[in-house]
């Protein structure tokens, strides 16, 4: 069974990457956002901003990384949705293939997609003057907890997806998101907020993930935040998936 599976998996997701591969626009839209939000912030705002003696730019990466994901996501939702109207499900169900193999195809092409983003990202942030003395496992760490991220927000966007009866309602939950970053650390330090704003954003899994990928960076000893990140990820990767797949067994039933 696991072999069907995996079988079966693989070979939509070579047919979803197909699709991104023959339409790259996907990918440019998702990264001009976070690429226009770090030019605004490092070059118009930056210089008002107090991020302590280094880099702005080494600062704000960490926040616009999770940007970019987040609005990749939305992307998800909008291919599930438009699969659902189309029937493709219905001819998918009379094959002989594992039923969330289906869903799972679209998550990882959605991981597959929203690395790239995060890698263009990168590379305009290192014209921009990022850098970092972080060595190889550092860099793994922090791969290892954007990937966690990314699962996690894309069964969220499964659910939407299977759930939407519009298409601008498929995509529309990605916008909370992509701002919650806005209401973190990854701006700005959260001391530097009013009392209630402050509390929201120490409490929220944002921040927790913003601080650790930065410490990672920066080569900082890494506190107890990275345990609270990875509950975070974990968490809703959990109950995502578990929502996710219960609203797929009843669209489909």
């Amino acid at each position: 069974m696991s072999k069907h599976f995996f079988g079966d998996t693989a070979l939509l997701t070579g047919r979803s990457l197909r699709h991104i591969m023959r339409s790259p626009d996907t990918i440019i839209t998702t990264t001009i956002m976070p690429i226009a939000f770090m030019l605004l912030f490092v070059y118009v705002f930056g210089g008002a901003i107090s991020s302590g003696s280094g880099s702005y730019v080494n600062y704000l990466l960490p926040g616009i990384l999770l940007i970019t994901i987040a609005s990749s996501i939305s992307y998800t939702a909008f291919r599930l949705f438009m699969d659902m109207k189309s029937g493709i499900f219905e001819r998918f169900r009379s094959m002989p293939i594992a039923r969330s193999s289906v869903l799972w195809a679209h998550v990882l092409t959605s991981l597959v997609a929203s690395l790239i983003s995060v890698v263009v990202v990168v590379l305009v942030a290192l014209l921009m003057g990022f850098r970092s003395g972080a060595g190889v496992l550092a860099w793994l760490a922090v791969a290892g907890i954007l990937i966690l991220f990314t699962l996690a927000l894309t069964w969220l966007a499964v659910i939407a997806g299977l759930s939407a009866t519009t298409v601008d309602g498929a995509s529309a939950f990605s916008y909370p998101l992509i701002f919650l970053p806005f209401i973190s650390s990854a701006f700005v330090a959260t001391a530097t907020m009013p009392g209630p704003v402050r509390a929201f954003a120490e409490n929220q899994p944002v921040t927790p993930i913003v601080n650790t990928i930065r410490d990672l960076y920066a080569q900082q000893p890494i506190s107890t935040g990275i345990w609270i990140a990875l509950a975070w990820c974990v968490g809703i990767l959990i109950v995502a998936y578990a929502l996710a797949m219960a609203t797929y067994h009843r669209k489909i039933a």
